[in-house]
């Protein structure tokens, strides 16, 4: 393994350890429910909106290590964004994840900490684990009132 992919791990591995902004949220006006059916992991996302800006953010529920530390991440990236700025911060971490854009050193940078799953892309079956949570964050943000799956 190279210095770079044992530091990406690492940072996983302590998101994992110790989500971020992990708990209810109970000041949230907005709330989904996602699941993966290939793994089992549950993830439920609470935001506090305020107009369009995410105030606050947290999450709840069971995964393994890649959907935890993505949700956490997530969390923590999103916090003070815009709705907009959150959907397009999803579609460039979806891009990164399934490697279906050739992001170069400038966009991961621009990602942030999320530059952590780009290995992610080399094990197809993981893209529904990284991605979970910002499936729901998008229900979330859409006010959809339904269990979002990655199915």
């Amino acid at each position: 393994m190279s210095l770079t992919s044992d530091l990406y791990q690492d940072i996983i591995l302590d998101h994992n350890r110790r989500p971020r902004n992990f708990g209810e949220l109970a000041e949230a006006n907005r709330k989904a429910e996602g699941y993966n059916p290939l793994c089992g992991d549950k993830v439920t996302v609470f935001l506090k909106l305020e107009g369009d800006v995410i105030k606050d953010i947290r999450f709840k529920g069971a995964g393994c290590a890649i959907s935890t530390a993505s949700a956490s991440i997530m969390t923590e990236t999103l916090k003070g964004k815009t709705a907009r700025e959150a959907e397009k911060l999803f579609e460039r971490f979806r891009r990164l994840v399934t490697g279906s854009s050739s992001e170069n050193d400038e966009n991961e940078i621009e990602l942030g900490s999320l530059a952590v799953f780009r290995g992610v892309r080399d094990y197809p079956v993981r893209v529904k684990c990284a991605t979970l949570a910002w499936h729901t964050l998008k229900a979330s943000l859409e006010g959809k009132d339904q269990q979002v799956t990655t199915e």
